[in-house]
């Protein structure tokens, strides 16, 4: 008879369960297998056994291959999902641990956000895979050499390489939580400059012209963009223009106490607008269609 031996700290039933789901595809191959839990001395042991009679080596070969490549693939799985967020955690207050424990927990986050894919990105799918690919070949090396495997003591010590794109992935998530901290105290800053100014309107409307430039206009309907722009020009050379920076310079300085932003859909820069409702919160209104919404869109469609 050949077997796996597995030791186990913590979660037997979720490694049983991980190993019995995945060899039920023997069941395909005909392969009569047997999987045991045996608990001595207060640890837990799984032994998962061939229960085939040989009758010759190349016959028995097989089967035991099939065993070890489908624990693997359960193993895999079951550290991908036991132990990454501990790892992680470890990775994080051994290079990390300058940042508090909020700041930790934001850092936690923002990697388990990339660990898990939550925004759908086909790079992180890539080393999704990539990662439990490295997991199943450590496994099925190990169990080249031996068949008796103690699993924290393998996921310490054996998957250094695993390890070290966590690593690669919380450094991400530091420089993510940097970058995000860095630009809440940019907003900070600018919702300080509005708050401190007079408003010098009641209302600001901002069209986006058909060519990706701001229209700016009072609430009686009279433009105002040349303007407002004109002090930031000077100190602007024609090819150095950003348009973007020059809108949310030119609210900042007119402060005014509602601003109408209409037909978004044109805008080409998405954070604009978050930075924008950022900035100036509470007092951002979204047209949803008007006549100069429609006058704009007009325009764009007649030149295009």
């Amino acid at each position: 008879m050949q077997y796996l031996y597995i030791g186990v700290n913590e979660c037997a039933d979720d490694v049983l369960k991980h190993i019995n789901n995945e060899l039920q595809q023997l069941n395909i191959n005909k392969v009569n297998y047997s999987v045991n839990e045996v608990n001595s001395n207060g640890s837990t042991s799984i032994i998962c056994s061939i229960n085939e009679d040989k009758t010759s080596n190349e016959k028995s070969f097989q089967p035991y291959n099939l065993l070890t490549a489908h624990v693997s693939n359960a193993l895999a799985d079951f550290i991908l999902r036991q132990y990454e967020e501990k790892l992680i955690g470890r990775v994080i207050n051994s290079n990390y641990c300058y940042f508090n424990s909020a700041e930790k927990q934001e850092i936690m986050k923002l990697a388990l956000r990339i660990i898990r894919n939550d925004d759908k990105n086909i790079l992180n799918s890539i080393f999704q895979i990539r990662r439990r690919n490295i997991i199943v070949r450590k496994l099925l090396d190990y169990f080249e050499s031996s068949n008796n495997i103690i699993l924290d003591g393998f996921v310490n010590f054996r998957l250094k390489d695993y390890i070290k794109d966590l690593e690669e992935i919380v450094d991400k998530a530091v420089d993510d939580f940097l970058m995000e901290r860095e630009y809440k105290e940019f907003i900070r800053l600018l919702r300080y400059f509005v708050d401190i100014q007079d408003p010098k309107f009641d209302v600001v409307h901002i069209i986006v012209a058909y060519d990706g430039k701001y229209v700016l206009q009072d609430g009686n309907g009279k433009e105002i963009t040349n303007e407002c722009i004109q002090e930031f020009m000077t100190e602007i050379n024609e090819g150095e223009v950003n348009y973007d920076d020059l809108l949310v310079s030119s609210l900042i300085t007119l402060a005014p106490r509602k601003i109408m932003i209409h037909s978004t859909e044109q805008f080409r820069n998405k954070e604009l607008l978050e930075t924008i409702k950022n900035v100036f919160s509470g007092r951002v209104l979204i047209c949803t269609g008007c006549d100069l919404c429609r006058v704009k869109l007009a325009k764009g469609e007649t030149e295009k």
